[in-house]
């Protein structure tokens, strides 16, 4: 077997194009084609995001191996995200690395989406010790995930019904901001009084969590202020941003730390593309250097969706020899 075999990733789950060419843990070169297109409607639209997969993916790949210096003969294998995601973004990356895995005679390493996220903490000079908690807050999921070693997992409790960043993002929809929300509610948020308005929070399990009557407060709350005043959101925007992203941080801070307590683990870490929002990584780390937890946080550039964390996993399940098999189909939904 082969120490540092270099390997091809491939990331196509939603809405951004990503190659990523790994020898071993080193990460070569992380290429990312997000698909601007999406902002006029709003939001990510599926068959759109296909087509545009379709479009940038050889580019992508392509890219990908020139910053790396490597060509296509000199691969071990190829790996590729195989869910969770939507389908037809995902039949795309899908059936890209079959076809080069096929044809280059190399094994195909199917990664499951969210599980690299987490173990994008280990892209960075101090990675977590196992075990350890974390919580992995993106458009699509929130989780809690109790993680042994490199591929066994464990979702402890996740969202009931809508997930962070789908919070974050309705509310920029609701405050007339533009597409993706979540930065955008971030940057105001930075300007504002985080205690100037009230929001509820949800009773539910104690590793559960619960953004959708969140976003109903919002709702009320700015339809109430508008009635009253025709500027209301204008006027009040920057603390309604920061009072509403108090909150989902507090939510999420709370539920990470009895999971923390319960389970007496030292090092707690945060993946997913809400990971990325400043005020949840300033009070994740505020909160571990209060209550005694070393924190973990990814880099910026493997916060979002990308092909260098998919790449990390594959090396990990290349040494198990944990390949995909050519007839495999993606999923777009699961667990671990």
């Amino acid at each position: 077997m082969k120490e540092n075999p270099l390997i091809l990733s491939i990331e196509s789950s939603c809405d951004e194009t990503s190659a990523a060419v790994l020898e071993g843990e080193k990460v070569l070169s992380n290429i990312i084609s997000s698909q601007v297109q999406h902002e006029e409607y709003g939001g990510v639209i599926p068959e759109l995001a296909s087509r545009l997969h379709q479009q940038h993916i050889l580019k992508v790949v392509n890219k990908s191996l020139k910053v790396a210096s490597k060509e296509l003969n000199e691969l071990d294998a190829i790996a590729v995200t195989d869910g969770p995601g939507l389908m037809g973004s995902l039949l795309v990356g899908n059936s890209f690395a079959k076809a080069l895995s096929y044809g280059l005679g190399v094994p195909l390493i199917g990664v499951h989406h969210m599980k690299a996220h987490v173990l994008a903490n280990f892209l960075t000079d101090n990675p977590p010790k196992f075990p350890f908690m974390c919580l992995t807050v993106s458009g699509g999921h929130t989780q809690l995930v109790y993680v042994k070693d490199y591929v066994d997992m464990e979702i402890i409790g996740e969202t009931i019904d809508d997930a962070a960043g789908e919070a974050f993002d309705k509310a920029a929809k609701l405050m007339g901001l533009p597409y993706p929300g979540g930065p955008q509610v971030d940057k105001l948020a930075s300007k504002g009084d985080p205690i100037a308005f009230g929001f509820p929070e949800p009773e539910v399990g104690k590793y559960e969590f619960s953004f959708s009557g969140l976003k109903t407060s919002l709702l009320y709350k700015l339809r109430d202020g508008l009635k009253k005043d025709e500027n209301f959101i204008e006027t009040h925007k920057n603390d309604i941003a920061a009072s509403y992203q108090k909150k989902i941080v507090d939510i999420l801070l709370k539920k990470l730390g009895q999971a923390a307590k319960d389970y007496k683990v030292q090092d707690l870490a945060i993946a997913g593309g809400v990971s990325a929002n400043s005020e949840l990584r300033r009070r994740l780390i505020e909160f571990c250097e209060t209550n005694g937890y070393t924190a973990h946080i990814p880099p910026f550039e493997f916060c979002t969706d990308n092909a260098g964390m998919i790449g990390f996993l594959a090396y990990k399940k290349f040494l198990k020899n944990d390949f995909l098999a050519i007839n495999s189909v993606p999923f777009t939904r699961g667990g671990f």
